[in-house]
């Protein structure tokens, strides 16, 4: 048998890839060394903070460092996006993002500061669940089949919430009403907290949002859940009927998901992004987290990081049209 032989340059080229592969093994080995700040793409008392801030005390007993959230609300969470994608890619800061900033971002903003695709290295999917439509309590509907006629009947003279321009909340309601031809005034707030007290309070009158936000006013009376837009019930709240139940024709095929998930600048080692992976999906494994997660409304996911780039491709594709259609734009 003819033996093969390198040629030199091909030998140092070798060479050196199994130089950056130690690199990399021992980046993963050695990580973390010191507290990680997890940046929060959302302000404290939503749900994704909801998410972080548990999920960041597992990680302390599971990586053996403090995890330090720092909130980061502004420009829709593109600003918080942003910072972690320009980070230094030494595994130190990682954030919590979502579909707004995410798969949205680049049909509403004729120039976003990253690409999602290119600038982010996807670690994990954390929660996925329906937004909730919620109506304050002093509106004379209780469900999907009667809001519809009676927004028919006043276009423009009612307002909606949203946790912020070019959120799921808000595109949500920007195809419910495309669907359904009515009319409603678009009042964006920063989080799902003031959005929240804007309904309960009556200033607004409806909001599309995850059932983290809205649940506690539910139960308190001051809001009423009118319908989730899985195209199945949602598992945790069973009780309530799905947009499509409404039997409205034109909504049939409704759905829309809020899901978040932890991202790493893009030029992150392999081994520390699959070294958090793991440590996330062994700590949604935890039945004590998981019932914290789910007792405030969110399904815990996990999987792989190729599992979290498809979903944001997925769903930059599904909702690029809608956007466009509606012409939302935040620049």
């Amino acid at each position: 048998m003819q033996s093969t032989r390198l040629s030199p340059s091909t030998r140092a080229h070798v060479a050196g890839m199994l130089l950056l592969l130690g690199a990399t093994l021992a980046h993963g080995q050695t990580w973390p060394a010191r507290p990680i700040r997890l940046i929060v793409v959302a302000p404290g008392g939503s749900s994704l903070d909801a998410i972080a801030r548990p999920l960041g005390d597992k990680l302390k007993d599971l990586l053996g460092q403090p995890v330090v959230v720092d909130n980061r609300p502004a420009a829709g969470g593109t600003q918080g996006t942003d910072a972690v994608a320009k980070a230094a890619p030494d595994g130190y800061t990682i954030g919590l993002s979502y579909n707004g900033p995410l798969a949205f971002a680049p049909y509403l903003y004729a120039k976003l500061p990253y690409d999602p695709l290119k600038d982010l290295a996807p670690v994990i999917i954390t929660t996925s669940q329906p937004n909730l439509l919620a109506a304050a309590a002093g509106l004379p509907v209780q469900s999907v089949r009667e809001l519809v006629p009676y927004l028919k009947a006043r276009p423009g003279q009612l307002n909606y919430a949203s946790v912020g321009n070019g959120s799921s909340s808000h595109l949500t309601m920007e195809l419910f009403k495309l669907l359904t031809g009515t009319f409603v005034v678009h009042v964006p707030y920063n989080g799902g907290p003031p959005a929240m007290i804007s309904v309960a309070a009556g200033d607004t009158q409806l909001l599309f949002t995850v059932p983290t936000v809205i649940m506690p006013q539910v139960r308190a009376g001051k809001m009423k859940a009118l319908a989730v837009t899985t195209r199945k019930r949602y598992a945790l709240l069973p009780e309530v009927p799905t947009v499509a139940e409404s039997g409205i024709k034109e909504l049939a095929d409704f759905e829309s998901i809020a899901w978040n998930g932890v991202l790493m600048p893009a030029a992150t080692p392999r081994a520390i992004v699959m070294r958090l992976n793991a440590a996330i999906n062994q700590a949604f494994a935890d039945p004590a987290l998981r019932g914290h997660l789910e007792a405030a409304g969110l399904e815990p996911v996990g999987g792989t990081p190729e599992a979290f780039g498809k979903l944001i491709a997925d769903e930059a594709a599904k909702w690029a049209p809608i956007i466009r259609r509606t012409g939302a734009r935040l620049d």
